[in-house]
């Protein structure tokens, strides 16, 4: 099973929840790859500036950017073909759903932090 999640937005800052999920993440056996074009590295793990740089595949897309980023990174979701996407709250797309579903990704309105602690992630 490929566990690897794109995090689309992350931060070292430890207030924030793309942080928060970069570890819950990786404490629960994931493997996060950090994506911000503003970083090199994340909580020492190494940041990619684009979803399309990263050279390995991604099971999942978790997006933690306001909405009209979201939707300026559909081109870039479909491109790595994902399984699926997670909008976490406030970063709902409609660009980005209807690029999702047109290209047969999963799209998911929900928490990834709830999610994975209520083991449906």
């Amino acid at each position: 099973m490929n566990k690897n999640v794109a995090i689309v937005g992350a931060t070292e800052d430890p207030t924030k929840y793309a942080n928060r999920a970069l570890h819950m993440l990786q404490s629960r056996g994931y493997n996060p790859i950090p994506v911000n074009p503003l970083k090199e590295t994340v909580d020492g793990i190494k940041c990619y500036p684009s979803l399309r740089d990263i050279p390995e595949p991604v099971d999942t897309v978790t997006m933690y950017v306001r909405p009209a980023v979201a939707g300026e990174l559909a081109d870039d979701v479909v491109a790595v073909k994902p399984r699926r996407v997670i909008m976490n709250p406030g970063t709902k797309s409609d660009v980005l759903a209807d690029a999702c579903k047109k290209n047969g990704i999963e799209v998911l309105y929900a928490c990834t932090l709830i999610l994975l602690q209520t083991g449906q992630f």
